[in-house]
């Protein structure tokens, strides 16, 4: 009977060491990777948002042609944009909003710089946090370290983009001929702190989207890297 007793949990301890196998062999491999891996894992990942999806904003039309980030007039605009085409201005207002948008172009180009360093100096816990946060929890990480260098460098591209490209001028013939309209109270916005801000949203837009891609969708990580670190956050 002992014998009997001894053999059944022998093989009892046999069934749980099968089992605990079973969920080992489940576990996303790669589950070993030190802090030093997860960190270049989120760093490379960043690397490639910024890459990708801001150059892109750099180009001509990169905000103007992209719905997800097209800078609109702001809400005390609106008025005067509606106004213009009604009364068959809508070429002017059509060219009023591709200067806008053609000013956040020109201001992206000098966000790389803040991105990248931003992106070395990542510690292992914010980088285990955000492998463990939400689809945009590395953008939302950026945004905190770069939102004020980049207003900084941002505002005054941004007005001398105006400038040059006689922003400012249409902008004020623009505003100008809404305000002389009966029954219009006037408006003046200031058109740099808007674009500044739409542009910096319109970048962190598009590297949020790069990094909810490369959390969900296995073929964009296209390293040995990404696919071990994100496979923990599966």
């Amino acid at each position: 009977m002992t014998k009997k007793i001894i053999a059944l949990c022998f093989l009892l301890n046999l069934m749980a060491c099968a089992e605990l196998q079973q969920v080992v062999n489940q576990l996303p491999q790669g589950g070993t990777l030190s802090n030093a891996d997860i960190a270049a894992g989120l760093r490379q990942a960043l690397d490639f948002g910024i890459e990708k999806q801001v150059t892109k904003l750099t180009q001509t039309d990169g905000f103007y042609k992209n719905d997800l980030v097209k800078i609109l007039l702001p809400s005390e605009l609106q008025k005067v944009d509606k106004t213009l085409r009604d009364i068959g201005l809508s070429s002017l207002a059509d060219e009023g909003l591709k200067l806008l948008n053609r000013a956040a172009e020109d201001a992206v180009k000098e966000a790389t710089p803040i991105f990248v360093n931003a992106v070395k100096e990542i510690t292992f816990d914010d980088a285990k946090n955000i492998l463990l946060g939400n689809d945009n929890a590395a953008t939302t990480y950026l945004k905190v370290k770069t939102e004020s260098p980049l207003y900084a460098k941002f505002n005054p591209v941004i007005k001398s983009s105006f400038d040059e490209v006689g922003a400012s001028e249409i902008w004020s013939s623009l505003i100008n001929k809404y305000n002389a309209l009966p029954l219009t109270a006037d408006v003046n916005p200031d058109l740099t702190d808007y674009v500044t801000r739409e542009a910096l949203n319109g970048v962190y837009t598009m590297i949020a989207l790069e990094e909810k891609d490369i959390r969900n969708n296995f073929a964009s990580r296209t390293t040995t890297l990404l696919k071990k670190v994100f496979a923990l956050q599966d």
